[in-house]
């Protein structure tokens, strides 16, 4: 027999589960208290280190146990300061030079914050139309910078990574590639390419078909007609050629495929064209970015990431597919629980075009800053981004180091041959060097045998002084050498 509910214990459970709605004083504290952290931690970001070796400090976060009672705001941001921001690489700084920085601009955070409190949900039309038609506008808008036609389909991911899989698994959907054709299937691609290339092929389950890496010229670039050579040769050996990756933009030196003949011989050949454009996709709102990445509009998939060329925080990387159907055909489920919301199809909802249902409306991190500030200072933060890049280049050339390519976008490579000694422990030392002096950080890789350190100029908070600062811990480690 069933009981009725205890309405005395829920009127007792409600009051309690009210605490998690705190009163306006109780948010008006705890908002006072996170901001002038974060404000105390923007006005000093210049003289913040941008990396700290030290890691100790960050046990504090290892062995919090969860009470029934709560932590006071002031211990709670004392254990993050110690925990989290003395410790390991501050991706916030100007001084970040390693890797491939992003940024966090201001306006990204109140996106978020605005995201976060009215918890709109962006992944289906029906139950969010105005999230997904303000996502789907800065889909169109990108489409539109790369030359994609305005019926073209897209997603905004949690980063280049997630997005990279989405295109290629379209890619293998769209080309049909079955699994009894994968030993057949042939994916060409640079040596050069990002890792997440090489894992999305092998989560989309074609780890077992045949991997080209196909020639570089001397500039780490894709030989485009070693390319139509190699898939020649593979249909006349009854191979199933069916993808081609280029990149716009390497990690290693910052290099873009000559990606108009690339995409040519895709087209002849009848493969599946896709560009990692993660990096250096948000180049093409400069005048040389249109001129280097000419031919990007020829690919059925790009890949580019805000959180990185548009300087936003980590966690926004956009997927594009020239042919809206292979990517939904590829992404889509009908769930019987979601007939009405999937009812409404005035715009392409989101969970239909990418792996994500519950979705975090992350367009409003990209929307804001640009409604806010206008397209013109990111324009000129990448401009002279590249320009920090050819400076460096040079004046590094002047103090007597070895250079890899001339910076295509904003990565440059080079070393320091010493008289006597190996030329690798030397430059693995002096980087180590660089990272214990904190105010910059650098990172390094290898080319074929060579350890190459790295210079990769994208956070909007690096200028003139900070690359000037690099240079003369150079000039200082190697004087007299």
């Amino acid at each position: 027999m069933e009981s009725s509910p205890d309405i005395l214990k829920i009127q007792e459970l409600e009051k309690i589960a009210r605490q998690l709605e705190p009163s306006p004083e109780l948010r008006r504290a705890a908002r006072d208290g996170v901001v002038n952290y974060t404000e105390n931690f923007i006005e000093n970001i210049e003289t913040i280190p941008a990396f700290v070796e030290e890691r100790k400090s960050s046990e504090v976060l290892t062995d919090l146990s969860v009470s029934e009672t709560p932590t006071s705001l002031s211990e709670v941001l004392e254990t993050l300061k110690t925990g989290l921001d003395v410790s390991g690489l501050n991706p916030a700084s100007g001084g970040h030079l390693g890797y491939i920085p992003g940024g966090g601009i201001y306006y990204s955070a109140l996106g978020d914050y605005w995201a976060d409190i009215t918890n709109r949900y962006a992944g289906i039309f029906y139950a969010g139309p105005g999230a997904v038609r303000l996502e789907n506008s800065l889909i169109r808008w990108v489409a539109e910078l790369v030359g994609y036609p305005a019926d073209c389909a897209g997603n905004l991911a949690s980063g280049g990574s997630i997005a990279n899989l989405s295109a290629i698994v379209a890619a293998r959907d769209f080309q049909k590639i079955t699994s009894e054709k994968v030993e057949k299937s042939v994916i060409y691609v640079s040596s050069q390419a990002h890792h997440c290339i090489f894992k999305a092929i092998r989560i989309a389950g074609l780890g077992e078909s045949v991997i080209r890496y196909l020639p570089l010229d001397e500039n780490y670039r894709i030989k485009p007609d070693e390319l139509d050579k190699i898939i020649q040769e593979d249909i006349r050996q009854n191979l199933i050629p069916f993808l081609v990756i280029a990149s716009a933009g390497t990690t290693d030196v910052g290099a873009v495929d000559p990606l108009e003949p690339i995409g040519n011989i895709a087209k002849k050949h009848n493969l599946w064209y896709h560009i990692d454009a993660a990096y250096g996709g948000f180049f093409i709102l400069t005048d040389y970015g249109k001129q280097i990445l000419k031919g990007i509009e020829l690919s059925d998939s790009i890949v580019m990431d805000p959180h990185k060329g548009l300087f936003l925080p980590y966690g926004l990387g956009m997927v594009l597919v020239k042919n809206k159907q292979a990517l939904m055909a590829s992404q889509y489920y009908r769930a019987n629980y979601m007939q009405d919301a999937l009812a409404a199809d005035e715009e392409l909802s989101p969970a239909e075009a990418s792996p994500e249902l519950t979705k975090h409306f992350r367009g409003l991190r990209l929307w804001l800053p640009l409604k806010l500030l206008g397209l013109q200072p990111f324009r000129a933060c990448l401009e002279e981004k590249l320009m920090l890049a050819r400076y460096f280049y040079a004046e590094i050339k002047k103090l007597g180091f070895e250079t890899g390519p001339y910076p295509e976008l904003s990565v440059a490579s080079y070393r320091y041959v010493p008289k006597s000694g190996d030329a690798n422990t030397f430059n693995k030392m002096l980087m180590d060097e660089i990272i214990k002096d904190g105010r910059v950080f650098i990172s390094s890789t290898m080319l074929e045998d060579r350890f190459m350190l790295r210079l990769a100029v994208l956070s909007f908070r690096t200028h003139l002084s900070t690359i000037n600062i690099l240079l003369d811990l150079l000039r200082e480690k190697t004087k007299g050498l």
